[in-house]
């Protein structure tokens, strides 16, 4: 799924996930206004068009993953601009994936979402 982001393969990331995946985005995210975002249209229209349009290089760096069988924890870095303000992120992630049959069922984000809301505004690393 990662390296499927990476290329922008959208699809790919999609056949991924359960039809009827459940998809949370951390509290307070920019993106968590309706979450759990369910199925394949909600995380596309909530989550990665958003991300697609708003952000410039935005890069999700896997640097660790936890198998815990169904469940796995990916540990990393969210990096990129926003386009509107230039402001920057490096803000740490965490990743929480519920998997049946091969495809993740549930999805829970952790991130440092204060960094995003600076970002946004124009106050974090602008230009950087």
């Amino acid at each position: 799924m990662y390296g499927a982001f990476a290329r922008g393969d959208v699809s790919a990331v999609l056949s991924a996930l359960d039809p009827s995946v459940e998809w949370s985005e951390a509290e307070n995210f920019l993106y968590a206004k309706d979450t759990p975002y369910v199925g394949h249209q909600e995380v596309l229209m909530n989550v990665f068009a958003p991300i697609a349009t708003e952000w410039d290089h935005m890069t999700v760096v896997p640097d660790k993953f936890v198998d815990g069988g169904d469940t796995i924890v990916v540990f990393g870095h969210y990096r990129g601009a926003y386009k509107a303000t230039g402001a920057r992120v490096d803000a740490q992630f965490a990743h929480v994936f519920q998997v049946r049959n091969g495809l993740v069922t549930h999805f829970q984000q952790f991130t440092d979402t204060f960094q995003f809301k600076e970002a946004v505004s124009g106050r974090r690393g602008a230009g950087a």
